[in-house]
């Protein structure tokens, strides 16, 4: 029986590896939505492929220029939604029983929970999306008993590891990360720091945002977050070290001292086939380690005084409220800044730290709040970069 799936970010690196994992298999999934921001040219082929009900673009002219474009296509009935509502009545799409959400930064918000409402299964990417709305996006998922299935490797190893575990049984859980580009660097090196330096990451193959936040190790601090509500385990159960090989994706500590690991290499088709299978395994064709190979391992800890972003991440997580939506959005602005060469690498957590603290938290925010919230904190930060 096929699965009917919708890709909310389907032109994007996680969205164009979802559909990889698809084409191996073609007698169990049945593509009925896509969507992008502004690529319509990799969208218009995706829809030539798959023929799916219904896509949405976000830019509204490009969403006109791709209807013009299809219409000259014989027998092309893929109806083409426009602007943020129409990425809305996408996730919703009645036929679509799992929705992936592979957009980019806070635009996974209302998404995630419109498909949520909806009761579709989830298979999320879009880590922001719990480190502004977790509270929201977790509330729904329980009330309509669906198990958020991870993409990201890490929240991927642990789902695997926990394994329908007990809360009680759980110690504590250990993100890994890379350490990014820059991992070992003296502080004096990172002053003249380049954008294209920042986004030659050592292990892993991603769009630019992440690729930036990995650098700043920020995208470790999303995690975070992202893991507490995944998980709803406490911060001070939550630890990270660095582990430069990236062969061990995450690990769990249960209550009486055992540690499991999920291992393999650094390639998100993996974790991506495992959010669309589960419960169930699949075969493939995918690379293995080869274990016949020296194979290095090595830990150490995350230098929060280097990369301080990390350590912003746990404090607004502990503080919670709006203060990670501030966090998120002051962030976004950051990194789109640093890549246009208009704010430095080491000013990217200086403009995150100010934003938080001219920042007053309200708790238990609604997403109305929580949309308000992000457009000040944009606004803020776009001022204060002027002045760094």
């Amino acid at each position: 029986m096929l699965q009917r799936i919708t890709i909310l970010g389907s032109t994007g690196s996680i969205g164009t590896q979802t559909l990889r994992v698809i084409d191996r298999f073609p007698d169990r999934f049945k593509i009925v939505g896509l969507s992008t921001k502004s690529n319509i040219n990799l969208l218009e082929r995706q829809i030539e492929k798959y023929r799916p009900e219904a896509v949405a673009v976000y830019d509204k002219e490009k969403a006109l220029e791709l209807i013009k474009n299809i219409k000259s296509s014989s027998g092309q009935k893929t109806v083409v939604l426009a602007g943020e509502e129409g990425l809305m009545e996408l996730a919703a799409l009645p036929d679509a029983e799992l929705v992936v959400v592979a957009l980019v930064g806070f635009s996974g918000l209302k998404p995630t929970l419109t498909a949520l409402k909806k009761g579709k299964k989830i298979a999320l990417a879009n880590k922001e999306a719990l480190v502004v709305g977790g509270e929201l996006i977790m509330s729904e998922a329980r009330s309509r008993k669906i198990i958020i299935r991870p993409i990201d490797s890490e929240h991927s190893a642990i789902f695997q590891c926990i394994n329908n575990a007990a809360e009680n049984e759980l110690n504590k859980i250990i993100l890994t990360a890379s350490g990014g580009p820059f991992r070992g660097w003296l502080k004096e090196k990172l002053i003249n720091v380049t954008p294209a330096q920042a986004l030659k990451h050592p292990n892993w193959n991603m769009g630019a945002k992440i690729t930036i936040d990995s650098a700043t190790l920020m995208n470790k601090g999303f995690e975070v977050i992202e893991a507490r509500w995944l998980f709803n385990l406490d911060y001070k159960k939550i630890d990270v070290v660095i582990h430069p090989e990236s062969i061990i994706h995450s690990m769990v500590e249960f209550i009486d001292g055992s540690v499991l690991a999920q291992i393999g290499i650094p390639d998100m088709l993996l974790p991506i086939q495992y959010a669309l299978s589960y419960p169930e395994r699949w075969g493939n064709e995918f690379p293995r380690l080869n274990w016949q190979e020296k194979q290095q391992i090595n830990f150490s800890p995350p230098d929060l005084n280097l990369f301080p972003c990390l350590g912003y991440a746990y404090k607004a997580g502990e503080v919670g409220g709006t203060l990670p939506a501030v966090m998120n959005a002051a962030n976004e602005v950051a990194v789109e800044k640093f890549l246009k060469n208009e704010l430095s690498f080491l000013n990217i957590p200086v403009l995150i730290e100010e934003i938080m603290n001219r920042h007053v938290v309200t708790f238990n925010p609604s997403l109305e709040e929580l949309i308000a919230v992000d457009r000040w904190a944009r606004k803020e930060a776009d001022a204060v970069c002027q002045k760094l």
